[in-house]
C-alpha cells in the first residue's frame, strides 16, 4: 500500500475541518452524527477539537461486504440515533465516493424533522460523485483509489492506521478489483 495523507496532514486537516464547522455554527448546540463504523476515529478528534456544546450519536450506513471494493444496496439501521428533532444535525462520515450513501442518510435524516442537516467527511474522492448532493465540509479531495486507515477499512483491517493509504491490487482479496 502507498501512504496518501500523514498522520501530520490528517492532524491539520481535522483542525481546520473543526474551526469551519466550529464558526459556521457559532456557539449553537449541535448533535453530531457519526456513520458507523468508519467516521468514528473522525468524530472522536472533531469533537475534541470543536469548541460548541455537542451531543452526539451514531447511525449505520453499510453497502460493502466482506472483501467488496464496490458498494451493494445501502442498508440503513437508524435505531441508534437520539432525538434530533428542532436541532442542527452534523452528519459526519470518513469517505465521500459516489456520494450514495451521503445522500441516502441526509434524506433520512430530514424524517426526523431536525433545525438543519450538514454534512462533513474526511474525504472527498474526486471524479467517482453519482449524485447531485456533495459534502458541506470537506477536510480533503483525494483521487479515486481503494483508501485504508484513520477509520476505513478493506475487511475490517487498516481501521488503526494513524495515516491514509491507497491500496495497491496486489493487497485486495483474489477476485477483487476496483
Amino acid at each position: 500500500m502507498k501512504q496518501l495523507l500523514s498522520e501530520e496532514q490528517i492532524r491539520r486537516g481535522v483542525q481546520r475541518l473543526a474551526s469551519e464547522i466550529g464558526g459556521y455554527y457559532a456557539g449553537r448546540p449541535l448533535t453530531i452524527i457519526g456513520v458507523l463504523t468508519g467516521s468514528m476515529v473522525l468524530v472522536a478528534d472533531l469533537i475534541r477539537r470543536i469548541d460548541l456544546p455537542l451531543r452526539v450519536g451514531v447511525i449505520q450506513a453499510r453497502s460493502y461486504r466482506g472483501g467488496a471494493t464496490r458498494p451493494g444496496p445501502l442498508q440503513i439501521d437508524d435505531s441508534m440515533l437520539p432525538d434530533i428533532q428542532g436541532r442542527d444535525v452534523l452528519l459526519v462520515d470518513d469517505i465521500f465516493d459516489t456520494g450514495q450513501t451521503l445522500s441516502a442518510l441526509l434524506q433520512q435524516m430530514q424524517a426526523f424533522g431536525p433545525r438543519s442537516v450538514r454534512s462533513a467527511v474526511l474525504l472527498r474522492k474526486l471524479g467517482r460523485q453519482q449524485v447531485a448532493a456533495r459534502p458541506d465540509h470537506v477536510a480533503f479531495e483525494i483521487p479515486d483509489g481503494f483508501v485504508v486507515g484513520y477509520g476505513l477499512d478493506y475487511q475490517d483491517a487498516y481501521r488503526h492506521l494513524p495515516y491514509v493509504a491507497v491500496l495497491e491490487p496486489t493487497d485486495l482479496a483474489p477476485g477483487h478489483s476496483e
